[in-house]
């Protein structure tokens, strides 16, 4: 069995932050990618994923995102940035290594990984995402709906749904972002539980981070203080406020039921729908950890304090949602969150 110092599972922003990090505090990383490159779930987003932040905003720590610092990067551009963040990182970075299990294993752990490989780590990182465990809530009639029923994790380009009736879920920016270019080859509906919420992309004119970044807001520590996030508004410079104002999408408050293939709708009209797809969000993605007493709680959420493990010294947590601060999650702020799980990590080793 080979003995490392520390693994950090997953090789998209955060463990690639977490890997930094963890070298530039004088440690030895193994990072454990289960695809086949490092850029996380980045190349599984839906095509025309644009970032609401802009790339002077939109960078993991040492490596600014070249070109026009004020442009909104796509998703391939952010695949293209961090892969070469990965190559220019020199860390021991191993491609198609999922990690099927951790476990304690006196003051450290083994960590098992598909196939029957194995190794030793005297701490470990868990920064694998949410990507892979997609949230489908339990709406009435969904299990037996006939049409189509698909998660925005699955949800590529509005090319296959030309004509069709289509039903989005959800009242986030990607909910809003993927119902609006529906729109334009369908007859599409967002549907939510409450009007959709709308922040101005531009202020004084400045980006919206800007302002987050200059406040301190961004940074600060009020993960902490909150026991259940709090949603987040939709970004927007104007366009997708415009667009559900003139019905493309249009915006209905929550259906009441599926059935068959229709779908009846709060004032008690139904009609037939072909697909439904649900931008419902995702959960922190750690079925590696279900063996490790007290690392997660009964529904699956890590049991953390700003990222540490308080079950299990060595382990730590980086690219929650909220971990620590509002940007915990995201290219901007992750590097924060991972910088600190290193310094932890290097003075328990030295204390161990």
């Amino acid at each position: 069995m080979e003995h490392v110092e520390a693994v950090v599972v997953g090789g998209g922003q955060s463990g690639l932050a977490a890997a930094r990090a963890l070298i530039r505090a004088g440690l030895k990383p193994v990072v454990l990618e289960a695809s086949e490159r490092a850029a996380g779930s980045w190349p599984r987003y839906y095509d025309s994923l644009t970032l609401f932040s802009p790339a002077r905003f939109s960078a993991l720590p040492g490596t600014p995102f070249g070109g026009d610092p004020d442009r909104y990067p796509h998703r391939d551009e952010v695949v293209a940035y961090l892969t070469a963040y990965a190559a220019r990182l020199q860390a021991d970075i191993r491609t198609g290594q999922r990690v099927t299990a951790v476990q304690a294993d006196g003051a450290g752990f083994t960590v098992d990984l598909e196939g029957g490989g194995r190794l030793s780590a005297r701490a470990v990182i868990a920064a694998s995402g949410s990507f892979g465990r997609p949230h489908r809530p339990d709406l009435a009639g969904l299990a037996t709906f006939a049409g189509q029923v698909l998660h925005a994790a699955d949800y590529s380009s509005p090319a296959p749904f030309a004509g069709q009736r289509v039903v989005v879920v959800g009242a986030g920016n990607s909910a809003v972002q993927m119902a609006t270019e529906l729109a334009h080859e369908s007859p599409t509906t967002l549907a939510t539980r409450a009007p959709v919420k709308f922040a101005r992309q531009h202020l004084l004119g400045k980006d919206l981070h800007f302002w987050l970044t200059r406040t301190g807001l961004d940074a600060a520590p009020l993960g902490r203080l909150l026991r259940t996030p709090p949603a987040q508004p939709v970004l927007d410079d104007g366009r997708y406020r415009a667009a559900l104002t003139t019905g493309t999408p249009d915006r209905r408050p929550m259906f009441t039921r599926l059935a068959d293939d229709k779908v009846t709708w709060a004032d008690g009209t139904t009609e037939r729908l072909d697909a439904l797809i649900l931008a419902t969000g995702y959960r922190p993605h750690l079925p590696y950890l279900t063996g490790l007493d007290g690392a997660l709680d009964p529904a699956g959420h890590p049991r953390h304090r700003g990222g540490t493990s308080p079950a299990h010294p060595g382990l730590e947590f980086v690219g929650l949602e909220w971990q620590r601060s509002l940007s915990s999650n995201t290219l901007r702020g992750v590097g924060r969150d991972a910088a600190r799980a290193a310094r932890r990590l290097a003075a328990h080793l030295a204390r161990s």
